[in-house]
């Protein structure tokens, strides 16, 4: 009985193997073949399609890894300028700044001659308590040396940063001395500050530069004006010039300081980000104070959420020439790797309901649109400023303009007339720098006895310098044009001891100097004096605008590198 039973289900069985028998084959055949048509015809994920059949069938070892690293940038350029893929390495250092700290040793440095040069040392850091000076050459980390080729600004880096509490032995030149001193530090916390000017300008008037917005831009901003106040200031310039942006919460605090309750900030809204809004609380400390904002070309994405909401509330006048035009709000999303993509999810409008970013369908056009602007003359009139984007209006009816950064009130134009091709070709060629940090090293002792800027600019300006630059240049392959240095001798005397100025002192020292005669600030203090801070309703409908005619603004020429941070946060 058993044995018929077995009998009967012999042929359920045998179909049973023979349908496993083919699913085998298939996958077998599917694994090992040649061809491997259904894979790409499937429904799944055609890039990691790709990469998985280069990776079985390629006739060549190809390192998949490198392939995901290449394409993924190409892939976001698609998207916009600003969506971008950052290694590891990339977003440790482009949240350093934003951090407000970073683990090292504590010096500012230049590399001249394949060789680091100490440039700087930062008060009662690693370095100044090691015994390290301003000046000194580094030529031996961790026992080797390191000059040539292979001492470059990232790898200098590499090997002087790391973690908390770790050693790096240095081998160090001193000027006069021709025995290597050896020093072992100890790397600690080095704040990195982005309120990196503060003081009073004249007797009334306080001045603020803002280099970025991190995670401590906010309580920085707090204890200068704390300080200002402490010098009785009733005016505030806040210099934006250079900014390139950060974190979108720091620049809506520090606005909440100026404006009123429930007043508009900004607000942000995506196709899948829904809008919000940020208002101020109205416990701002200085909500009717004076207040001047700077701006220029470079002063982008954060820096202009703060200028628009300035100017569209009608809480400050803008000075200096239209800003970047970055209006899109970048989210970090981190790797398992820490490498990270930064994803634009939203647009930011300023509070009279406009979009700032400028078109970038052509992605070329896109990154030369300074070029574009020089060539067209808006730096040089305000009157070749291209408007693209449709009128809005601020709280108390003046036109503004969105599809292209912030419009100042007040245009300072690049004056001209004393430039010459011989200046332009001194400062971009590197000459300048490296003429004023070789002054500073040789005179270091007399210049370290002046700690005032006004004393040691008096100092050098009977130094005939430009002439002592001319001869060094022309020896390092700038012919010597002397008509051409007697009219832009003024400006390669400012720049040459501005530099000097920045070597011995520290970049306050350096903004001071240059502010001096600086035509926005100028403009600003004239507005002041005039009580005109606050800008008046216009009396017709259409706008009128001011133009204040100066002189060259130098900070131009002299502004740190553009660069668009990262941030752990959402950030613009």
């Amino acid at each position: 009985m058993s044995k018929n039973k077995s009998n009967r289900f012999l042929p359920l069985w045998m179909a049973i193997c023979v349908v496993i028998g083919i699913f085998v084959g298939t996958f077998y055949a599917n694994h090992f073949s040649g061809n491997r048509l259904n894979i790409i015809n499937s429904s799944g994920n055609k890039l990691n399609n790709l990469l998985h059949i280069i990776d079985d069938q390629y006739v060549d070892t190809v390192n998949i890894n490198d392939l995901v690293e290449k394409a993924m940038p190409q892939i976001l350029a698609e998207l916009d300028p600003h969506s971008v893929y950052i290694t590891a390495r990339e977003g440790e250092i482009a949240n350093d700044d934003l951090r407000g700290s970073f683990f090292g040793i504590g010096i500012e440095f230049v590399i001249r001659q394949d060789t680091i040069r100490v440039q700087n040392v930062i008060g009662n850091g690693p370095a100044e308590r090691a015994g390290v000076l301003a000046g000194d050459k580094i030529v031996e980390v961790d026992d080797s040396v390191f000059v040539g080729k292979v001492c470059t600004n990232a790898e200098a880096m590499h090997r002087l940063k790391g973690p908390k509490d770790t050693k790096v032995k240095l081998g160090i030149l001193r000027y006069g001395e021709n025995k290597l001193r050896y020093v072992t530090i100890t790397r600690g916390e080095i704040p990195t500050k982005s309120v990196t000017s503060s003081y009073m300008i004249d007797d009334k008037t306080g001045y603020l530069r803002i280099k970025n917005f991190g995670e401590n831009t906010y309580p920085e901003l707090l204890i200068a004006l704390a300080t200002l106040s402490q010098q009785g200031f009733t005016n505030l310039i806040i210099d934006l010039r250079g900014n390139t942006g950060g974190y979108l919460e720091s620049a809506v605090q520090i606005a909440n300081e100026f404006l009123s309750r429930n007043q508009l900030i900004v607000y942000t809204e995506g196709r899948t980000y829904p809008r919000q809004e940020y208002r101020a609380d109205g416990r701002g400390s200085y909500q009717r104070l004076p207040l001047v904002v700077l701006v220029d070309e470079s002063s982008a994405s954060a820096s202009e959420i703060l200028a628009g909401a300035i100017q569209d509330n009608d809480r400050g006048t803008i000075i200096g020439r239209r800003s970047f035009g970055k209006g899109l709000v970048q989210k970090p999303m981190e790797f398992s790797d820490h490498s990270m993509i930064r994803l634009t999810i939203a647009r930011y409008y300023t509070p009279s309901g406009r979009c700032i970013q400028k078109p970038y369908d052509d992605a070329k056009q896109y990154d030369e649109d300074w070029v574009n602007r020089y060539q067209h003359g808006e730096f040089f009139s305000e009157d070749s400023i291209k408007h693209t984007g449709p009128e809005y209006h601020t709280s108390n009816g003046r036109v503004v303009y969105g599809g292209g950064g912030i419009t100042p009130d007040i245009f300072i134009p690049e004056d001209t007339l004393d430039m010459t091709s011989y200046y332009k070709e001194a400062s971009m060629s590197g000459l300048i720098l490296q003429y004023a940090f070789n002054y500073t090293d040789e005179n270091r002792q007399k210049l370290n006895e002046m700690k005032e800027v006004k004393d040691m600019a008096n100092y050098l300006r009977k130094q005939n310098i430009v002439d002592k630059f001319a001869t060094f240049a022309d020896k390092n392959g700038l012919k010597r044009r002397n008509l051409m240095i007697q009219k832009s001798h003024k400006l390669l005397e400012r720049f040459i001891i501005s530099r000097i100025i920045y070597n011995i002192l520290n970049e306050q020292a350096w903004t001071e100097y240059l502010n001096q005669d600086d035509p926005a600030v100028m403009e600003a203090l004239r507005l002041f004096r005039a009580g005109e801070a606050f800008p008046q309703k216009p009396a017709v409908s259409t706008k009128e605008k001011k133009v204040a005619m100066a002189s060259a603004d130098y900070q131009n020429l002299l502004k740190a590198n553009v660069g668009y941070h990262l941030a752990v946060n959402m950030f613009v």
